[in-house]
Parts: structure tokens; C-alpha cells; sequence
């Protein structure tokens, strides 16, 4: 007996006046699973409707990069939190590290997370599998085992830990390419970062703490783009952080290397002064950079190099954060404040338009992640992933009343704009008026057909 993608996406749901990607104000009409009308002045018998004037209708969000932490950690997330956090910040999918423990290194654990992701309901989880065996950096993991596997994976990282081997990086970039799929990179030679604690600059300089050099992150994506044009294959680079490797990444895409790069809503805002704090909860990797950095990315961002958002979500147990800066662990929370830092870095900023909003926390990474129902146009016919925003809300942010279990979150006691009230995962109201509403449940297949 196999799963269906039937679901329980039965009901039919009637949204009223919502601004198609903040354009024009139109009714979607949502029945078994898929939007059925769009239009002005729609009306369905036994809908159960939903006022959204005011309100902008987007594609679920899609994180290209999420930590789960389950299998083996999960003191810190697991699966049903995380994905719980993730359907309230306005997601449909996420792709989990692959940094468990088990390492994701194999079809089994794959299958596992796929598995847990599927009985948890709130998103779609697509796995992401590690490049080398236990992260070690040694020799290439299960990748075709994976790729074939259930879960379908397409994305390869030892995120957290870079693949500084030339050789072993350029062997994963020919590999993936039988399988349509794509190597993100953590880009940070070892090296160079040796000790580090924070940003190298003048800010380290005060404070006497080891300076992470930009220069360990963008050598290495030099580096990885070079290989990817040699073999001709797909490479993204995760969380880019510093103003020279915005400058690499351009310079690659004008000479038609096929690379894409992500950034954090963190690296969109903060700025390595906030280290002066001493406050664990700025410690992350790449580090927190400088305010020149910042406007770099945001700007790369405006004019496409850089592709997409990706979270980045590191939950901690408070243990491992509430501590003196060295002994801290890296990481930041982000699934549910993602949309208001992008709204307020971005958006306000006027860099970009919601339609933007939804190409780079959608439309993009649903696309790199292969994930052919996601990330689509909100057209009758298409898959019922919506979400509706409304962006004159304000919240302060309080990790304790957060989904997650990480309560690492930078922005704690920052009043940040725009707010998710519905979000619809298959046609299935995951969140409505802002809270969770129940997980979407697949159905099983007694005839054994249809395992996605």
C-alpha cells in the first residue's frame, strides 16, 4: 500500500478581493486541491469564503534551505515542529539539511525525513542529501541512490561544512548531472576560518575576537563556479554574505555559468555591530557582515544575481546559545519571520514588488529544487499553494510564542511588518486568521498506485 497526493483537499474555499501578487484585487476559487476559477465576482454553492480584501495573494514560499534536525537531534526541531513553524511564516515546502544524525547520506534516511514529512502534513518536505559520506568530506554519498529514492532528491549539501576538496566537488557536479540535479555549496575554506568567531573587520579588531575573512567565502565560490562551466553542471551557492562574492556570482552569470545563490533574511538586516552585544544569538555561519555587505546583497538581490531566499532556519537548544560567545553554536531561527524581514528590507525599501516577493521565496527556489508543484502562477488549473498576506500588519517577535522549538531568534523584541493569515498547502487550509489550522493527510492507496 502506497500514499496518494489525493489528500483530504476536498473542501472548496471561496477567496474574496485579495491582491493577486499585490497587483489587481480578484477572487481564486479553490476546489479538490487545485484553483478551479479565477476571476472577479466568483461564487460557488457550499464554499466557505474568505473575505481578503486587503489582503495579497502569493504562492506558498518555498525554503531552499531549512534544518529539521530530525533524525537524531531532536532536542532542537524536529519534523512537525519545524514544519509547523514553516506553514505559519507562509511556506508550502522546504528542503531539510541534511546535517541530522544520521547524516542524510543514504536512501534510508531520506526516505525517513521524507517519510515524517509526509505524516506531519503542514509542508511539503523535500529532503536534501549530503555530498560525502558523514559529512567527512572524504567520499561522495548514496547520490543515485537518493536521487532514485522515494523522496526524489535533487539537492546535494553538506551545508555547515564545506566540500573544500577540488576534485571531490568537481566528481559531485559531474554526478548530479545524470539525474538533473544540483550541488549546494557551503562556501567557506577551512583554512581561513580556523577559529573564527565573527566577521574579520574593524568590529573584530575592537572586540579581539577571530576575524572570519570574506575572502574564505568567496575563493571558494570562485573556485566552485570554475569547476561548474568546466563540467557543465548545476552548482548553487547557499547563503551568500559579503559584497565580493555578489560581485563573483554576477560575473559568473554573465558569461552563462549555470549557478544560482541564495541569501538570509539575517544577512538582508543585521550587521556584524550587533556582535558588539556579546550576544550568542548573533553568532551564525557565514557571520553577521558589515552594513556595506549588507546593501550589496540586497541590491544583488533587487537585480537578480542573487535568486533567492533561503531561511537557513538553525534551531538551538537554549543551552547552546545561552552561553559565553566561544562555546557558542551557530545558528539562527527563521521560518516564521522570513516574509516580514524580506517585507521590510525589501519591499518598504522599494527594491521590489511582491511579484518579486514571490519569484525569489517561490517561484525560483521551487524551480532549483525541481519541485514541479510548487512555486507555480496562482492560474486556474495549478496546484492550490497560496498563501495571504497581510501587509499593513505589525508584530513584535517573541520566540516563545513561536511554532518552533529554536527560540535563537535575532529579531526577539523587534516590531517587524506584514503578517501571514491564510496558508493553503494542496487546497488545505494548514493556517487560517493567522493560527494552525490541521495538517493536510494523505490518503492511502490500497490499489498500491501513486507514491507522490
Amino acid at each position: 500500500m502506497t500514499e496518494t497526493a489525493t489528500g483530504t483537499a476536498s473542501g472548496v474555499y471561496l477567496i474574496r478581493g485579495a491582491a493577486i501578487l499585490g497587483g489587481d484585487a480578484e477572487d481564486l476559487l479553490i476546489r479538490g486541491g487545485v484553483i478551479a476559477e479565477r476571476g472577479a465576482g466568483l461564487s460557488a454553492k457550499g464554499a466557505t469564503v474568505i473575505e481578503a480584501a486587503g489582503l495579497v495573494a502569493l504562492p506558498g514560499m518555498v525554503d531552499i534551505h531549512t534544518h529539521l534536525r530530525e533524525p537524531g537531534r531532536e532536542d532542537a526541531e524536529t519534523v512537525e515542529t519545524g514544519t509547523r513553524a514553516a506553514a505559519l511564516g507562509g511556506y508550502t515546502a522546504v528542503h531539510a539539511m541534511a546535517n541530522s544524525n544520521p547524516v542524510a547520506d543514504t536512501a534510508g534516511v531520506v526516505e525517513q525525513v521524507h517519510s515524517l514529512g509526509r505524516a506531519s502534513g503542514w509542508v511539503d518536505v523535500r529532503p536534501v542529501g549530503a555530498v560525502t559520506v558523514g559529512l567527512a568530506g572524504e567520499q561522495l554519498a548514496e547520490l543515485g541512490a537518493m536521487a532514485d529514492s522515494r523522496a526524489q532528491v535533487r539537492v546535494f549539501s553538506d551545508d555547515g561544512i564545506c566540500v573544500h576538496d577540488p576534485v571531490l566537488m568537481r566528481r559531485a557536479l559531474e554526478y548530479v548531472k545524470a539525474f538533473d540535479g544540483v550541488v549546494a555549496q557551503h562556501a567557506q575554506e577551512p583554512r581561513l576560518t580556523a577559529g573564527a568567531q565573527m566577521n574579520e573587520g574593524a568590529v573584530s579588531a575592537v572586540l579581539g575576537l577571530a576575524g572570519w575573512p570574506a575572502v574564505a567565502e568567496e575563493s571558494i565560490i570562485a573556485r566552485d563556479v570554475l569547476l561548474a562551466q568546466h563540467v557543465g553542471s548545476r552548482l548553487h551557492v547557499c547563503h551568500v554574505s559579503t559584497a565580493g562574492s555578489v560581485e563573483i556570482v554576477r560575473w559568473a552569470k554573465e558569461r552563462g555559468i549555470n549557478v544560482t545563490a541564495e541569501v538570509t533574511p539575517h544577512h538582508l538586516l543585521l550587521t556584524d555591530e550587533l556582535v558588539r552585544s556579546y550576544d550568542p544569538v548573533y553568532k551564525v555561519n557565514p557571520p553577521l557582515r558589515t552594513d556595506a555587505d549588507v546593501q550589496a546583497l540586497r541590491a544583488g538581490l533587487a537585480d537578480g544575481t542573487i535568486d533567492v531566499v533561503g531561511t537557513d532556519h538553525a534551531p538551538h537548544p537554549s543551552e547552546h546559545k545561552e552561553c559565553e560567545w566561544a562555546q557558542a553554536a551557530m545558528g539562527m531561527t527563521g521560518l516564521e519571520t522570513a516574509l516580514s524581514v524580506v517585507q521590510e528590507t525589501m519591499i518598504e525599501t522599494g527594491l521590489m514588488t511582491w511579484a518579486d516577493f514571490a519569484r525569489v521565496t517561490s517561484t525560483v527556489p521551487a524551480a532549483i529544487g525541481r519541485v514541479a508543484d510548487q512555486g507555480r502562477p496562482l492560474d486556474a488549473g495549478e496546484p492550490a499553494n497560496v498563501i495571504l498576506v497581510d501587509p499593513a500588519a505589525r508584530w513584535t517577535v517573541d520566540p516563545h510564542k513561536m511554532a518552533t522549538m529554536g527560540r535563537n531568534s535575532p529579531f526577539a523584541g523587534k516590531e517587524l511588518p506584514g503578517a501571514v493569515v491564510a496558508t493553503f498547502f494542496k487546497g488545505h487550509p494548514t493556517v487560517l486568521d493567522g493560527k494552525l489550522n490541521t495538517p493536510y493527510r494523505y490518503t492511502v492507496d490500497p490499489a498500491g498506485a501513486g507514491s507522490n
